[in-house]
């Protein structure tokens, strides 16, 4: 059984991992970390130092400045750590890279293994049309999402970027620009409304025609499934950093 501590745990996705373990003899929640001590089946602390039970494990769907400290302290208690949260800064980004040269990490803007095929279709349209189709990203999310554009937009502009000789500027919204589109350009636009899980749109715009890779996320189960596997994938494996791909290809 995977002992797993959840940091975030009264968060939307924390009560979903929650709930997602309790319903799998293979998990265990032994502990949750969040700034509202309310507690569930397991107690609750406020940082990852507090926590008294072994865990194998920590599953962070938290916010982007709690991810350094927790990092360090994952660290010390030679944990692994799943990171699901996004909008990390560049600082924050290093901490995640330094941490990893002593534990394994596993980090994905999007837990969703459909995001995951979507990935690969939009990397092989972007080697094929890119010259001559114009790319743009369009995403929507609900309307308690703090960070814009989410991180899962991001992870799909700077997968067509890698694949492309030319690497195109990213322009997010077109407010108060009063000049043409530019070719080198991948156009990355926001919405936010409703109750929306998450909603991804990639568009490629030709001469008198368009193709278009979708996907639409109906519950936050699937993230909470795909971070449950991340943490199964991720004990045992070496000090590094790993990602989707590393598990889809672990199969």
């Amino acid at each position: 059984m995977l002992k797993i501590i959840i940091n975030g745990c009264n968060g939307k996705m924390g009560k979903v991992i929650a709930k997602l373990a309790s319903e799998n003899p293979e998990y265990e929640v032994v502990a949750g970390i969040d700034q509202n001590s309310t507690s569930y089946d397991f107690p609750v602390y406020k940082s990852l130092d507090e926590v008294k039970e072994d865990g194998d494990v920590v599953i962070d769907f938290s916010y982007h400045t709690a991810i350094p400290a927790l990092l360090k302290s994952a660290v010390n208690k030679k944990l692994p750590v799943v990171i699901a949260t996004t909008g990390l800064s560049e600082e924050e980004l290093k901490s995640v890279c330094d941490a990893s040269k002593s534990i394994p990490i596993f980090r994905s803007a999007n837990m969703s293994l459909g995001i995951n095929v979507l990935l690969n279709l939009v990397k092989e349209a972007a080697r094929i049309l890119s010259s001559d189709y114009d790319i743009e990203i369009l995403e929507m999310h609900h309307n308690m999402k703090k960070d814009s554009p989410s991180g899962t937009a991001l992870l799909i502009a700077d997968a067509i970027n890698n694949v492309l000789q030319d690497k195109k500027e990213y322009v997010y919204g077109r407010h108060s620009k009063a000049d043409a589109r530019k070719q080198n350009e991948i156009g990355i636009h926001a919405l936010r409304g409703g109750t929306v899980v998450g909603e991804h749109k990639v568009i490629f715009a030709g001469h008198d025609e368009l193709i278009t890779i979708s996907h639409s996320a109906r519950s936050r189960e699937i993230f909470g499934n795909g971070a449950l596997k991340a943490a199964k994938f991720l004990v045992g494996q070496k000090p590094g950093l790993y990602d989707m791909e590393s598990l889809v290809k672990k199969g």
